[in-house]
């Protein structure tokens, strides 16, 4: 056997250099505890700015669907006043004859 072979320093030397500190694994493992609830915050404001977005779309919905009731009821009052204003004016020339 060789020299190098029997030395218990190189051994040591060479198990030292590949050793992980023993906070090491806790510094680690605070770190990909922080990213991960980074993404979880993240996922949180999307999901709460869709919400927002799926609001607003009812509210305009809502609102459309006002506005185009209210119209109906002003085109039905319309209709309403060009029949009665034909009716008079069928009477007006029913007279006149």
């Amino acid at each position: 056997m060789t020299m190098k072979e029997n030395n218990p320093n190189r051994k040591q030397n060479f198990e030292k250099g590949f050793e992980v500190p023993e906070n090491q694994p806790a510094k680690l493992h605070v770190i990909g505890a922080a990213i991960v609830t980074l993404g979880e915050a993240i996922v949180t404001i999307a999901a709460l700015a869709e919400l927002q977005e799926l609001e607003e779309e009812q509210k305009l919905s809502s609102k459309q669907s006002h506005l185009l009731k209210e119209q109906s009821r002003q085109l039905d009052h319309m209709q309403k006043q060009i029949d009665l204003l034909t009716y008079q004016m069928s009477k007006m020339d029913r007279r006149k004859k």
